[in-house]
């Protein structure tokens, strides 16, 4: 399963196929009080600079950390700045692989695994 999918342009980036594990990616969550006492959920996705796999159709992608890396992210104890950077950096460009899909994906009426199945020609 690709770990993204860029709509509307119908393509894929995947991870090495023989890669065994899954990747995540670098999200801050806050939880606060607002107005009235209601509680607000928020979260976000971190972004970096794009890599050469994805610099031809975006110049930014999510921060995606290796399994090594969890631990240390989600220690809301750790304190240093450079370790967290190092972290922010784009992803190996030489373990991703972007491949045309069906812009089919690109309705969410559209469901099932072969709307990420690489495609030679990208139609719907």
């Amino acid at each position: 399963m690709p770990a993204l999918v860029l709509r509307p342009l119908g393509e894929a980036v995947d991870m090495h196929k023989d890669c065994d594990h899954t990747r995540g990616f670098a999200g801050l969550w806050e939880r606060c009080e607002g107005e009235g006492g209601q509680v607000i959920n928020s979260c976000t996705i971190l972004t970096t600079e794009a890599n050469e796999v994805l610099r031809p159709v975006h110049d930014r992608m999510p921060v995606i950390l290796h399994p090594g890396e969890y631990e240390v992210w989600l220690d809301t104890d750790v304190r240093k700045l450079d370790l967290i950077q190092e972290m922010l950096r784009p992803y190996p460009a030489e373990e991703m692989t972007r491949y045309p899909v069906s812009t089919a994906i690109n309705s969410p009426s559209n469901q099932g695994s072969e709307l990420i199945e690489q495609t030679t020609i990208n139609s719907a």
